[in-house]
């Protein structure tokens, strides 16, 4: 597959993180409210803006269709571009303090390392801007492995945040295969090849516990046992997406509504599930209102800002 077909394939992946993002960023409000909204399948009235989740993606997307690679030194200039270009997409205040650390002249390997005492970052930041990632090398999974590592550990120093991003990639990988080459999986299956690629870490034992949960599970014990994203670390994030993702990899909107419903970190959760399962999904499950509402990545300010 060349270059052409394969950044084609990425950018249907930041398309999903893009819809996921707008999708779940709307579903913040009164508690209440928001249950009944998701109840009835009832989006509240939003602009379909996406936040930080898709503008981190972009500048990762760019690196793939520039060089089909991430030079690290680059994507962390990326990344303060487009955060000074709109900074109220949702940044953490940690990333923000990272970002403008770096942009002052510091080296992003000593800043990203001394977040939190010297341990780095654990943030679900660096798993929700990957999906890119695997789907442009989805037929090389230590490409895919060794590339989220790199688009990580600029912002997020810790083996936590890491194995986290690698997770995401590799079920995008995974989800992008299936469309090439199709053919039924479980979602045990599924995420067992995800946990295959990755490093011990509490973001593996708690994924690992994801191949216990039926479908059929409420909601509530879902949030217990895998988090919701709550503490926006990638421990308490990316287990329920990979849980959710690999029980809608043939249906992209029931993916999202699944996703929403465990409320947390809800647009950041939407963003990683969305671009998953874009991948896998038939087209006919990807609501075209959707694709045409939400803000386009394009014609975006943050695309091609990079110079």
């Amino acid at each position: 597959m060349n270059h052409t077909q394969r950044i084609s394939l990425a950018r249907r992946s930041l398309l999903g993180v893009s819809i996921g993002d707008a999708f779940g960023d709307s579903f913040f409000g009164d508690e209440d409210t928001i249950l009944e909204q998701i109840a009835n399948r009832s989006i509240p009235d939003t602009r379909w803006e996406f936040t930080d989740d898709t503008v981190m993606s972009i500048s990762v997307f760019e690196e793939l269709e520039a060089y089909g690679d991430i030079d690290r030194e680059r994507l962390v200039r990326r990344f303060i571009t487009c955060h000074d270009l709109d900074p109220r997409r949702g940044y953490g205040a940690t990333l923000r303090r990272v970002l403008r650390e770096i942009a002052e002249g510091e080296d992003w390997q000593t800043v990203s390392a001394r977040v939190f005492e010297g341990q780095g970052s654990m943030g679900n930041g660096a798993a929700m801007r990957v999906c890119p990632i695997g789907a442009y090398y989805y037929d090389n999974l230590p490409k895919v492995k060794a590339l989220a590592v790199k688009s990580a550990e600029v912002t997020h120093a810790h083996p936590e945040a890491i194995a986290g991003a690698i997770a995401v990639a590799v079920a995008t990988a995974l989800a992008t295969s299936m469309k090439l080459d199709p053919s039924p999986i479980s979602p045990e299956d599924f995420t067992k090849a995800v946990l295959a690629q990755l490093p011990e870490s509490d973001t593996r034992s708690r994924i690992a516990k994801a191949q216990t949960l039926p479908y059929s599970y409420h909601t509530e014990t879902l949030k217990k046992v895998l988090g919701n994203g709550l503490n926006m670390t990638a421990q308490d994030t990316v287990p329920f997406v990979i849980w959710c993702a690999s029980h809608h990899l043939n249906h992209f909107g029931e993916a999202l509504w699944k996703a929403v419903s465990i409320l947390g970190d809800r647009d950041t959760i939407c963003a990683m599930v969305g671009g998953i399962t874009v991948m896998s999904a038939t087209e006919s499950s990807v609501p075209e209102v959707w694709t045409e509402a939400v803000e386009d990545v394009d014609s975006s300010v943050f695309r091609r800002a990079f110079v």
